[in-house]
């Protein structure tokens, strides 16, 4: 009888990529350390469905979140010229490049007008992953130009924050930002448009100390980190311990700091609701509208 050997295979070395699971399937929520499969994470508005921590989110996405479809976005190309030819660590430009790339936006924040709930807002949303939501003077001239614009079409006005402050690379030019956007605001209160503040983390500097905390309604998201100053530089400049939770949007409301803390699968519903109080034209509120609507397949909110 002849005998055969059967020949085995190598098995596939643990660095073959084949083998391997792809990587972004899984997320760990730093809240819980609860193990969240990529795709339920995204249609649950990017919130933990067990512990309710909010991810951040790009200037993208919160668009998308916000509108209800398509929207045209606006200034899309300006660009900071670094005004003050400013080289650190590395040079600004240099910078300025790398973000672009890894953000695919031109600067740190996004532009645009579009529905919500059938009425035609102007919203202005900060990418942090952008040199952190710094704000320079293209910052500063996009959130300028979408106020403007919705004084000029009639328009409410809602800017979601996500920064660090001024951006130090372009100097007192970010600072003067801070005014250039105060005094639009201020058109606009006088135009009786409404403006809705939206706080998420963190919302700090120069932000915070101006147009942040202008809103006629200032919402944030849980436990976001809204302040001027860290809290780690405040401890260290008064040589005292904060108080738990310090600077926190629950301490915030406290302390009468801001109107609400809104669950971000709330949030559309929360907006729209106070657009509809604040302009007289407004569509009616549609029938069945009591409970806050979320977006499809996302959990209820807690």
């Amino acid at each position: 009888m002849a005998w055969f050997k059967r020949e085995r295979k190598p098995m596939a070395p643990v660095h073959d990529k084949s083998v391997r699971v792809p990587e972004g399937l899984w997320v760990k929520c730093p809240g819980c350390q609860e193990i969240l499969y990529n795709k339920d994470l995204v249609a649950n508005l990017h919130v933990c469905h067990r512990c309710g921590h909010h991810f951040r989110v790009n200037a993208s996405d919160r668009l998308r979140m916000l509108f209800d479809g398509a929207w045209e976005e606006f200034d899309r190309d300006l660009v900071s010229t670094d005004p003050l030819e400013f080289v650190d660590t590395k040079p600004y430009r240099e910078r300025l490049q790398a973000s672009q790339q890894a953000t695919g936006q031109r600067d740190a924040v996004v532009a645009a007008i579009g529905p919500i709930e059938g009425m035609s807002t102007s919203v202005a949303a900060m990418e942090y992953a952008f040199i952190g939501g710094s704000m320079g003077v293209v910052v500063g001239e996009k959130i300028t130009r979408a106020i403007e614009r919705a004084i000029e079409r009639r328009l409410p006005v809602i800017i979601v924050s996500a920064s660090g402050g001024a951006r130090m690379m372009e100097g007192t030019l970010s600072l003067m930002q801070m005014a250039k956007i105060s005094a639009a605001l201020a058109r606009l209160d006088r135009a009786g448009l409404p403006f809705v503040s939206v706080l998420t983390d963190p919302t700090t500097g120069g932000v915070t100390a101006s147009f942040a905390m202008l809103g006629d309604v200032i919402l944030a998201e849980p436990k976001a980190l809204i302040g001027f100053a860290g809290p780690r530089v405040i401890e260290q400049t008064i040589r005292q311990k904060l108080p738990e939770g310090f600077q926190r949007s629950e301490f915030l409301l406290e302390h009468g700091m801001i109107d609400a803390i809104v669950d971000r699968r709330r949030l559309k519903a929360t907006v729209a609701r106070f657009l509809r109080f604040a302009l007289p034209s407004a569509p009616a509120e549609p029938a069945g509208a009591g409970a806050p609507a979320r977006e499809p397949g996302a959990a209820a909110a807690p």
